[in-house]
């Protein structure tokens, strides 16, 4: 008997492993928005680079998409009168593979599946808007285990509701279910498991997607709740610090970026303490402090970039783009041609998705200047343009709430 318990418990250690690196995830690899594609087009045709497949029966929602094991996913709730959430798997061709309903979705204020799926090896997680988080087979769909934040874990109840996006590391899975006693916790990725429960500073949740690093060889956990921003021992829950951080509707919906030992958190409110804003951790990680704050930079779920000591992104809703120096906080320029949305970056440009009109724009940002070399308008789909382009295997991947569309980049 003793050999197939060793043998078991090796395959779950060695996908555990696997999975830390054989992953997708929202906001590409690092969860900072830069995608490691190369060799993709330089400027588009003035009708935008050519699509080669859309789909435009996702139903509501605001995730992006994720693409892992030759599969695009996505979610959606097709019929809002039952709530069901849907896992759709596409071969990257664009055929349907499958559908897969995973339970109960948000239909509250701004109806929509929120959650971008995790790829972790051959599971897949999804957090719906309710609260609560499903693990399923990534061929096939099939459930494997799920959580209930509030049956569960005693969480508070969000207004807008749960948008997190799952962060796998390792064999763990971090969430945030906010709340008194389990404010953030780490799973065991495989059984659903508790490994810990940190009470963090006992507030509700928000909207953002927490982080991992390394800093100074001590792993961190970074995420804010809906007054704070927080950074935690990732293997123990420990919670070392806590800044204040303001947005009139407590909504946060902008995930960290670190660098160089700072943490970099984006929100939209002008008081004293939001905007943009970055923390200086000490070189064991278990204290920060506030080295600059930039309250121009008023930016709400749009997410940024940093690239080169440079921070790009834009204003909630209007047609500014920034570049702020991330050493000091002080803004280099803000551009005006082109609406404010989501940003990501590939090959050296800089792909902005304007959400008010749906411009899809090609960009080089400098720290002199902010150049459109390209745009177009997404044809498909309907309400907000709220999620976040994707770029995969050399193609551009857009989804306007019930529908996904999918161009070719590469040169």
């Amino acid at each position: 008997m003793k050999n197939p318990i060793i043998l078991a418990m090796l395959v779950v250690i060695f996908s555990g492993l696997a999975s830390a690196t054989a992953q997708s995830q929202w906001r590409g690899p690092n969860r900072d928005g830069i995608y490691s594609e190369t060799n993709l087009l330089k400027q588009w045709p003035a009708e935008g680079p050519k699509m080669l497949w859309s789909f435009e029966e996702l139903g509501t929602g605001q995730g992006s998409v994720v693409v892992a094991n030759e599969k695009v996913f996505v979610t959606g709730i097709p019929d809002t009168l039952n709530s069901e959430g849907y896992l759709f798997a596409f071969d990257t061709g664009g055929k349907l593979l499958w559908k897969k309903n995973y339970g109960k979705d948000w239909t509250g204020i701004f109806p929509g599946a929120r959650s971008t799926p995790t790829v972790a090896g051959d599971l897949i997680y999804v957090e719906s808007g309710n609260g609560a988080v499903f693990c399923l087979n990534a061929e096939t769909g099939e459930s494997v285990w799920s959580i209930d934040f509030f049956k569960d874990l005693q969480a508070d109840s969000v207004q807008f509701g749960f948008s997190e996006s799952i962060l796998i590391d390792g064999d763990k899975l971090y969430c945030t279910p906010g709340g008194k006693e389990n404010n953030m916790v780490a799973l065991n990725r495989f059984t659903g498991q508790k490994i810990w429960s940190s009470p963090a500073f006992q507030e509700k949740a928000t909207y953002s997607s927490p982080i991992v690093f390394n800093h100074n060889g001590q792993r961190l956990l970074a995420n804010l709740t809906s007054t704070s921003i927080i950074g935690l021992d990732a293997n123990s829950g420990e919670m070392y610090w806590r800044v204040n951080q303001f947005q009139d509707n407590k909504i946060h919906a902008n995930t960290p970026v670190y660098a160089d030992g700072h943490l970099i958190v984006s929100s939209a409110s002008r008081r004293d303490s939001s905007g943009l804003v970055s923390l200086k951790l000490s070189p064991d990680g278990k204290t920060a402090e506030i080295a600059w704050r930039n309250k121009e930079f008023i930016n709400l779920q749009s997410g940024f970039v940093l690239k080169d000591g440079h921070v790009y992104g834009s204003a909630h809703i209007q047609p500014k783009w920034f570049c702020i120096d991330a050493k000091t906080g002080q803004t280099k320029y803000i551009a005006k041609e082109l609406g404010g949305g989501p940003v990501i970056y590939a090959d050296g440009l800089f792909y902005c998705y304007a959400e008010k009109d749906g411009e899809m724009a090609l960009a080089e940002g400098t720290p002199e200047q902010f150049r459109i070399i390209s745009k177009f308008k997404v044809p498909f789909g309907t309400a907000q343009h709220w999620a976040h382009p994707v770029i995969a295997g050399g193609k551009l991947f857009i989804r306007h709430n019930n529908a996904l569309m999918v161009y070719n980049i590469r040169n």
